[in-house]
């Protein structure tokens, strides 16, 4: 091996460990997919360096194990296997990364009924809607007219409070005659 070539081994390997040891900073990562990690990163540095052969390679996506899967699912937040962060709802989340619900369960290999917002916040928005009365059906108005009792029922001319009368002025004389 000459020495050209163990240096730049060199800087790859330290390249990959400062891109892991900022993206650990940031986010939340499992000990046991540490090494998968720096491994991913390794060769996609080094197939960018190389040409870019390596470089599609290395762009598979890990599925997660069902175990994973449970735990992204809390009832505060959705992990987001995007990127390891909490979110109440996913949606937004992933229209920013280019994704639908569909093609994120179809690229993680989620089921058909994971989740796209977290408990607690749909029955926050659903106890809010009830407290706004949706969801109740709607009352026709010719049964709501019959179903209000007749003392409910005022006469409108008792409720005006009587005017006295004006005093009219008398009319200008015309000048006709």
């Amino acid at each position: 091996m000459t020495n050209q070539t163990q240096n730049l081994r060199i800087a790859h390997v330290e390249l990959t460990a400062d891109i892991v040891a900022a993206y650990v900073s940031n986010n939340s990562v499992p000990v046991g997919t540490l090494a998968d990690l720096l491994a991913s990163v390794h060769a996609a540095i080094s197939g960018i360096a190389s040409g870019g052969s390596n470089a599609s390679e290395t762009n598979k996506i890990l599925k997660p194990t069902p175990a994973q899967i449970k735990k992204s699912i809390t009832p505060d937040g959705l992990i987001s296997f995007e990127d390891g962060k909490s979110y109440k709802t996913l949606r937004r989340h992933l229209t920013i990364r280019g994704l639908t619900a569909e093609g994120y369960r179809s690229k993680y290999a989620l089921p058909d009924n994971y989740p796209m917002t977290s408990a607690n916040y749909s029955a926050a928005r659903s106890a809010m809607a009830k407290e706004f009365g949706l969801g109740r059906p709607r009352i026709d108005m010719s049964q709501s007219r019959a179903v209000v009792p007749e003392e409910t029922i005022v006469d409108k001319t008792a409720l005006a409070p009587e005017k006295p009368e004006k005093a009219l002025r008398p009319r200008k004389p015309t000048a006709s005659a």
